[in-house]
């Protein structure tokens, strides 16, 4: 999620200072990513160094606006006419924790998805409520909270497809015959022995 771009986009509709671009961007996101101050003030910094933002007046209470310039309004631009590229591994915990516990040898898989499908399936159950929770007008923060909720509910519904497929797929073979023993193969790179060390 970029929130460097997010602010360039907010600022794309007029001068803000640091909070109030932390509050633009929750009314957007119903505040489901939440940021803090020293994130969008270090943000707006590199915004600036990079000749996207520049620092323009300074209202009675001290705080001091940003506007963004040609450069940052082209970057806005880019942004919101690209796809949002998706990495090729995955760094989702999730599937990294199941895919080593399903290689450790006495480590019980089928328990540790349903400990998560527990949670998930609990994740779920929030968020719909929290959707039907919501005011059901149809303004503009309503349905850009709305837009974020949905997202989470289908992340969450895949989540817990994904666990149902993962455990029907284990349940295919025998619990030993997935485990992996450490490898006798050493890695070729790594830190030199200090006796390696020594003898240069």
């Amino acid at each position: 999620m970029s929130v460097r771009q997010s602010m360039l986009a907010i600022l794309d509709q007029g001068p803000c200072y640091g909070y109030q671009l932390r509050a633009e961007f929750d009314r957007r996101t119903g505040s489901t990513w939440p940021l803090n101050v020293g994130q969008i003030y270090n943000t707006l910094d590199r915004l600036e160094r990079d000749g996207l933002v520049v620092k323009g007046d300074i209202d009675p209470q001290g705080h001091v606006y940003y506007e963004i310039t040609e450069a940052g309004r082209e970057e806005v631009r880019t942004w919101l006419g690209s796809p949002v590229e998706r990495g090729q591994g995955t760094r989702d915990e999730l599937a990294v924790k199941l895919a080593v516990a399903a290689t450790l040898p006495g480590v019980d898989i089928a328990a540790v998805i349903q400990t998560q499908r527990r949670a998930s399936l609990g994740q779920l159950q929030a968020l719909h409520q929290a959707k039907y929770a919501g005011d059901n007008t149809d303004g503009p923060e309503e349905l850009a909270w709305s837009l974020v909720v949905d997202a989470m509910i289908f992340s969450a519904e895949a989540e817990v497809r994904w666990l149902d497929h993962t455990e029907q797929r284990l349940a295919q073979h025998p619990q030993h015959a997935l485990a992996l023993e450490l490898s006798t193969e050493r890695p070729k790179r790594g830190r030199p022995s200090r006796t390696a060390e020594s003898a240069r």
